[in-house]
């Protein structure tokens, strides 16, 4: 049977980890790109803070390429603009799908799937509606690496950020996180695991903070309020 064609949307994380884990394992999907966003000026992933050369490391161990989004003036218009480029280019070469790792966010799915269906692409959610904290266990038991490269300051402390996530780290979250930080709590960056044909070798070199401008500091629905973000500077040894 042939295999159908997807282009995989790709943070670098543990949830796009696992995810890609799941389909490469399904073994009917041919994942033939990963699709990464990337800030053009600061060559960095948006929200992850996570360089795109490390994003670059990831792809050749995985062995599969990575197409980039490169957006310069951080709108949500040229981002779609871009998306839908890089989309199209893709389309071309017979690819019609594309796969997500949300978990629970319903607008986000609205949204992806009708900017999609615009295009007359589906999208695909392997993890849609699982439960996190067998997730997130389930990631560990597969031995994969991973370091919370972002932590929103909110919900997650200095110290917190640049750490590698294992039992004792899941443990040590507050009750209102979690466990995948699926609500933006925090981000990762996976260098080690089944998916990856080697680990990638890597070193938190400094943790640095980045406020929000104050007209985005409003309360979520835990009525907390992001005033800025760690990162974790890591850097490939």
């Amino acid at each position: 049977m042939q295999k159908k064609k997807v282009i995989f949307s790709w943070s670098g994380g543990k949830d796009s980890s696992l995810c890609l884990h799941f389909i490469l394992q399904q073994n009917i999907y041919e994942v033939c790109y990963l699709l990464t966003s990337i800030n053009g000026h600061l060559k960095r992933v948006s929200m992850h803070g996570i360089h795109e050369s490390l994003m670059e490391a990831q792809a050749h161990s995985i062995g599969i390429p990575l197409k980039k989004v490169y957006v310069y003036e951080a709108s949500n218009e040229e981002y779609e603009q871009q998306l839908t480029k890089v989309l199209l280019e893709a389309k071309a070469e017979g690819i019609n799908t594309v796969v997500f790792g949300d978990i629970f966010l319903e607008d986000l799915r609205t949204y992806r799937e009708e900017k999609l269906a615009t295009l007359n692409m589906a999208a695909i959610f392997p993890l849609w509606k699982m439960n996190t904290a067998k997730l997130i266990q389930q990631f560990l038991n597969l031995n994969y690496k991973t370091i919370v490269c972002c932590g929103n300051d909110a919900y997650l402390k200095k110290e917190q950020v640049g750490k590698i996530i294992d039992e004792d780290y899941i443990n040590s979250l507050a009750k209102d996180i979690d466990p995948c930080g699926e609500n933006g709590e925090y981000h990762s960056y996976c260098y080690e695991g089944f998916i990856f044909k080697k680990p990638i070798l890597v070193a938190v070199t400094d943790i640095l903070y980045k406020p929000l401008d104050i007209a985005l500091q409003l309360p979520d629905k835990n009525n907390k309020i992001t005033k800025g973000f760690w990162y974790a500077n890591v850097e490939l040894i």
